[in-house]
C-alpha cells in the first residue's frame, strides 16, 4: 500500500479515536485477520462480548447456564454462529435495532440514544456501545485481501470505506471501480443487507448500500459547492473531512443507524432483494438541522426547505415527521403534540407508514385523513395518532380545528410542490379558502397552490403553537417572505437549500435546457443550407431534421458536419 494512502487512512482512523468517540484502532495483519475478528462469521468477538458484559450480564449468564450447560466458551461460540445467521437473514440494521433471540433469551446488540432523559439506565446503556474503526479489515478467509477501513458497532461491521488520494494518481472513481470489480457482493462481511460502503478521496465521496459487481450504483455523498456538485474548500483540512468529523462521529453515526436507515421490502411474492435507503448528505443535513433548530428556538417559527426535484423529498419528509413526533427538550418536555403532513402524494402516506414501522411497533402512530373533517378533528384531539397525513383540500380546516382544541403544539409539514403540477388541487383549495377566508384573493391563476397556501398562512398570521416546515423546489417571493429567513444580504433565503444545478450535476435529474434550441437558431441553420445552390435541398433538409432529433446537444457546432458532407 502506498505511503500517501496509508497516511490518509491513518489520519481518518486517528481522528475517529481521538475526537469521534471510537474506542480503539485495530490494524489487520498482512497474513490474515486479527485474532478477535472472526472472518468466517463476520463478527468482532472482542467488542461483542465486551458490550454484552457491560449491558446484559445477567441475561448472558442465564443463557450460558440454561442453554450451554454453564460452559462460557461453548456459549460464546454458539451465540456467534446464531448472530451470524441472523445477520445473514435479517441484515445488520434490523439486528442492531431489535436484537437476537437465542434459546428463548433475547439479547440486545445495541442501545440507541433515548428521546428523553427520564430513564438514566437507558442513557447509561447507550454510552456502553462499543464503536471501533479497523484499518485494513480482512474480509475473506485464508487470503490477505483487505478493505481500507471498517466501522463496527458492538462487534458488528456496519460500513466499509475504500480510500484514494490524487497524489498517487487515483481518485474516488478508482475506489468505486475497486468495489465493482474486486469486492465480492456475496461475501459474508461485505454483502450483508444494511451494510453501507463509501468511496472517498480528499475532495469527494460517494456511497452505496448494495454491492452488485459491475452493476453497483454509487450515489454522490457531497455537500455541494457554488450551487453545484462537489465540496467547498476546507481551510482546516480535507474537503471530505465532514464525512468522518460529522457523519461518522459517534452520536451522529448511531443516530443514522437507529433513525435514518430503513429497508424497503419488495412486494409480497417477489424474490427481489430489499432496498436499503441511506440518506444522501443534503437529506441528513436538512433533517438534523431542522430538528435541532426547532428544539432550540421554541414555538411559532416557520422553515422553508428548497430542495430540487430529484432530491428525495418524500424520504426527507418521512424522516422529519418521525423525528419531530418524538422530539423532546433537554428537560424531557415534548416539543410537538402532533405532526400534520399536508400532501397529495399517496406514496408518501405509504412511505411514512413503512418508515416509522421500522423504528417502532406501536399501532396507529400514523393516521391518514381520507374521510371528512370529523375524522380530522378526532385525530387532532386524540392521543394515539402522533402523525396525521391529510390533503391540501383540508388545509384550511386545520386552522379552525386547532383553535378549538386545548393548548398543544403542532408541526405542520407542507409538501406543496408536487400538487402545484395540477390545477384541480388549486381549484378545490381556492374554493375552501374562499368560503372560509373572504380576505384571501381567490382570483389567482389555477395551479398556484403554493400561493394559496402562503395566503392562508398570511391571513392567519404567525401562531405561537404552530411550526410550519414548507418543502418546495421553486419558492415564489411570497413563500420566501412567509417561510424563509433574512440572510446576510438582507434578502429572504430558505433555511436549507439543495439547488437544481447540484441535482443535475449529480445525475439525479436531466438538464432540460441542455438540448434546448431556439427557433431562430434552427431557422438560421436551415437557411444556411437551403440558400446554397451547391446543396441537394431535399437531402439536406432530411439530414438536418434527423440530426436535430438524434443529437440536440451542441447542434450549432455539429451542423457543420452536415454542411461539409453535402458540400463534398
Amino acid at each position: 500500500m502506498l505511503a500517501v494512502e496509508a497516511a490518509f487512512e491513518e489520519h481518518i482512523a486517528s481522528w475517529l479515536v481521538e475526537h469521534g468517540g471510537y474506542r480503539r484502532v485495530k490494524v489487520g495483519s498482512a497474513g490474515g485477520e486479527p485474532p478477535e475478528f472472526d472472518v468466517q462469521a463476520g463478527v468482532d468477538t472482542a467488542d461483542l462480548f465486551e458490550f454484552l458484559g457491560a449491558t446484559q450480564a445477567a441475561d448472558w449468564e442465564r443463557l450460558v447456564d440454561s442453554a450451554y450447560g454453564g460452559d462460557p466458551n461453548q456459549a460464546q461460540s454458539g451465540f456467534v454462529q446464531r448472530l451470524a445467521s441472523e445477520l445473514d437473514k435479517r441484515g445488520t440494521v434490523d439486528v442492531l435495532r431489535h436484537g437476537v433471540v437465542d434459546r428463548n433469551i433475547k439479547i440486545r446488540l445495541a442501545y440507541f440514544k433515548p428521546a428523553q432523559g427520564l430513564t438514566p439506565e437507558l442513557a447509561q446503556r447507550y454510552e456502553a456501545n462499543v464503536l471501533s474503526v479497523v484499518r485494513q479489515l480482512p474480509f475473506e478467509p485464508d487470503t490477505s485481501r483487505t478493505v481500507d477501513l471498517g466501522l463496527f458497532v458492538n462487534g458488528i461491521p456496519v460500513a466499509t470505506a475504500e480510500l484514494k488520494n490524487p497524489l498517487t494518481g487515483q481518485t474516488v472513481e478508482n475506489a468505486i471501480a475497486q468495489y465493482r470489480t474486486d469486492r465480492p457482493h456475496n461475501n459474508r462481511t461485505m454483502g450483508r443487507l444494511g451494510m453501507v460502503h463509501f468511496a472517498v478521496d480528499p475532495a469527494s465521496a460517494a456511497m452505496t448500500t448494495r454491492l452488485a459487481g459491475t452493476r453497483t450504483r454509487f450515489l454522490p455523498f457531497n455537500r455541494g459547492h457554488n450551487l453545484g456538485a462537489g465540496n467547498p474548500p476546507n481551510p482546516d483540512g480535507h474537503r471530505t473531512a465532514y464525512l468522518w468529523e460529522r457523519v461518522w462521529s459517534r452520536d451522529a453515526w448511531m443516530d443514522i443507524l437507529g433513525r435514518f436507515i430503513h429497508v424497503e421490502k419488495p412486494s409480497r411474492g417477489s424474490r427481489a432483494r430489499p432496498e436499503v435507503i441511506f440518506p444522501r448528505f443534503h437529506q441528513w443535513d436538512a433533517v438534523r438541522r431542522l430538528e435541532a433548530d426547532a428544539k432550540e428556538r421554541g414555538a411559532g417559527h416557520n422553515y422553508l426547505v428548497q430542495h430540487s426535484a430529484g432530491s428525495g423529498k418524500s424520504n426527507s419528509i418521512a424522516w422529519l415527521a418521525h423525528r419531530l413526533s418524538s422530539l423532546h427538550t433537554d428537560d424531557s418536555a415534548q416539543v410537538f403534540n402532533k405532526v400534520v403532513v399536508i400532501t397529495d402524494r399517496i406514496v408518501l402516506d405509504r412511505q411514512l407508514q413503512d418508515t416509522i414501522s421500522q423504528f417502532e411497533h406501536a399501532l396507529g402512530v400514523v393516521e391518514r385523513i381520507d374521510e371528512n373533517s370529523a375524522q380530522l378533528a378526532a385525530a387532532l384531539a386524540g392521543e394515539q395518532a402522533r402523525i396525521i397525513v391529510t390533503t391540501l383540500q383540508k388545509f384550511p380546516l386545520i386552522f379552525d380545528k386547532i383553535e378549538s382544541l386545548p393548548e398543544r403544539n403542532y408541526a405542520v409539514i407542507v409538501d406543496e410542490a408536487h400538487s402545484s403540477q395540477t390545477g384541480e388541487a388549486a381549484n378545490e383549495l381556492r374554493r375552501a379558502l374562499g368560503s372560509a377566508h373572504p380576505e384571501i384573493d381567490t382570483d389567482m391563476e389555477a395551479g398556484e397552490v403554493e400561493a394559496l397556501l402562503s395566503a392562508a398562512v398570511a391571513a392567519r398570521g404567525r401562531q405561537p403553537n404552530l411550526w410550519f416546515f414548507a418543502f418546495t423546489a421553486t419558492p415564489k417571493g411570497r413563500t420566501l417572505e412567509l417561510f424563509g429567513e433574512v440572510g446576510e444580504n438582507g434578502r429572504y433565503e430558505p433555511f436549507h437549500l439543495y439547488p437544481m444545478r447540484q441535482a443535475i450535476e449529480e445525475g439525479f435529474i436531466e438538464d432540460v435546457l441542455g438540448g434546448y434550441l431556439t427557433y431562430n437558431q434552427y431557422f438560421h441553420l436551415e437557411k444556411a443550407i437551403l440558400d446554397d445552390p451547391e446543396y441537394d435541398t431535399g437531402k439536406a433538409r432530411t439530414a438536418l431534421a434527423r440530426f436535430v432529433t438524434l443529437y440536440p446537444d451542441n447542434l450549432a457546432q455539429k451542423a457543420e458536419i452536415i454542411v461539409e458532407h453535402y458540400r463534398t
